[in-house]
């Protein structure tokens, strides 16, 4: 028996036991470290506030259709941000170079479970590198989402960049942001993730529950505004201010995972008078001028190169490592008092 997480309703966790599943041809079995949870998207299911919940996403429309939902409680095994050893493999897969082998360190997405049986070709080039702390591996998908941010902005030698919200993404943003060669700019409300940004590479931090960011940005750039904001807290009025602190023509990534109606983003105003041009970041694709070259592979391998190299310093986000026994505990956590942790971690046994 393993133990999975699942969300039973609203804001209410338990941790159930999940009989073993028998391996089948061209299957891995990997048994679970480590499994890091996204404050941002799985706090959506946890609040009960994720789209999924309300409505099915139609593929061949690409849209979202009503009436009926494509995630329901209990929602079991959320999560993609896992580690863990390989126990398994099956015969006609064993001894293929390019599959992990039994004893191997992998990383990838199966959600918050003990163990999972998967697909071998889901893990093809996702063994943990060598000399890479498992924790940092982690970070394999959030440090994608940071840095496919970061490659739709399209940053320049010796711009000024801010990016709105430093949460564990928002400070990996900052950091890619500073390794692209621009001046990072951070914003928040929280004096803590603030402080941590300045160890990220930020050069200035603003504090957003203190002064409007649009009128300080302009000041730290002779009245300019940032060539660029990356805004990727959720929150659309922290959206709205991003669009008031770039300049004219500038760049908003928008990479933020919204909830409901966009109470406090005006289009009308700085939006409409200064052509800011918005930009969606969304993970399930790379910027369109770069699908020739990057893919979430690439993005994926390129982060995990960066900590290995000590560019980029995962785990330094990691406050709290959780036994998975206490995940109710955690997501409270996160979800009611969210100044007292950055990266949480579920350890499995």
């Amino acid at each position: 028996m393993s133990q999975i997480v699942q969300f039973t309703s609203p804001r209410h966790v338990e941790v159930i036991e999940q009989s073993p599943t028998e391996l089948g041809p061209g299957q891995i079995r990997v048994r679970t470290s480590f499994s890091g949870i996204s404050a941002g998207t799985e706090l959506t299911a946890y609040r009960g506030t994720n789209p999924y919940l309300n409505r099915t996403w139609d593929p061949a429309l690409r849209l979202f259709v009503d009436g009926t939902s494509g995630l329901n409680y209990p929602i079991a095994g959320l999560g993609y941000s896992e580690v863990g050893e390989v126990v398994e493999v099956a015969p006609d897969v064993a001894g293929d170079p390019a599959i992990p082998a039994v004893g191997q360190q992998v990383w990838g997405i199966w959600g918050h479970r003990g163990e999972a049986v998967l697909q071998a070709d889901r893990l093809r080039g996702c063994v943990v590198p060598d000399g890479l702390d498992p924790v940092a591996a982690t970070f394999a998908r959030v440090g994608a989402v940071a840095l496919n941010a970061v490659l739709a902005a399209d940053i320049h030698l010796g711009e000024v960049v801010a990016v709105f919200g430093q949460g564990v993404l928002g400070l990996l943003t900052t950091r890619l942001v500073q390794l692209s060669g621009a001046t990072a700019v951070a914003v928040d409300t929280l004096p803590a993730r603030l402080a941590k940004a300045r160890e990220f590479g930020a050069e200035a931090t603003v504090n957003a529950a203190e002064e409007a960011a649009a009128a300080e940005l302009r000041r730290l750039t002779d009245g300019r505004g940032a060539d660029v904001a990356i805004e990727i807290s959720g929150s659309y009025r922290a959206l709205h201010e991003a669009i008031r602190s770039v300049t004219v023509d500038g760049r908003v990534v928008s990479s933020g995972f919204y909830q409901g109606e966009g109470a406090g983003l005006r289009l009308g105003d700085e939006f409409h008078h200064n052509r800011v041009r918005l930009v969606s970041s969304q993970i399930s694709g790379v910027p369109p001028q770069l699908a020739g070259r990057w893919d979430q592979a690439r993005l994926n391998h390129t982060f995990l190169q960066l900590a290995l190299a000590g560019r980029i310093d995962p785990v330094g986000l990691v406050t709290h490592v959780i036994p998975v026994e206490q995940a109710a505990e955690a997501f409270q956590m996160l979800d009611q008092r969210p100044e007292e942790a950055l990266q949480v971690v579920l350890k499995f046994s």
